[in-house]
C-alpha cells in the first residue's frame, strides 16, 4: 500500500525508529509509493467551530456602500385608536 502524504511517511519512519513496525513494512510500502510527489498533508486540519473570542474582523470595503435605514414610525395601537374614536 502507498504512502498518500509526506507527513504520513515520517509518520512511518518515526514508527520505524522506535520499533514499532519492521525495515520489511516500511520498505514495501516505500516501493510501492515509487517516485511520486506527494503532497505535505493530506487534509486539512480542523478547526473548532466555536465563536472565537478575538476581534472581529475589520471588513475589506469591498461591499457596496448603503445609505443607513430610516427609523420607521411608531406604530398605533388599537388601544389608542378605540381610545381616540370613543372621544
Amino acid at each position: 500500500m502507498p504512502f498518500k502524504s509526506k507527513a504520513q511517511r515520517r509518520k512511518f519512519a518515526h514508527l520505524l525508529v522506535e520499533g514499532q513496525i519492521t525495515d520489511k513494512q516500511y520498505e514495501e510500502w516505500n516501493r510501492s509509493t515509487g517516485r511520486k510527489d506527494l503532497p505535505e498533508r493530506l487534509h486539512r486540519k480542523a478547526t473548532s467551530r466555536t465563536k472565537s473570542t478575538g476581534s472581529p474582523k475589520k471588513s475589506t470595503g469591498s461591499r457596496k456602500k448603503t445609505a443607513p435605514r430610516k427609523k420607521a414610525a411608531p406604530r398605533k395601537t388599537r388601544a389608542k385608536a378605540k381610545r381616540k374614536s370613543a372621544r
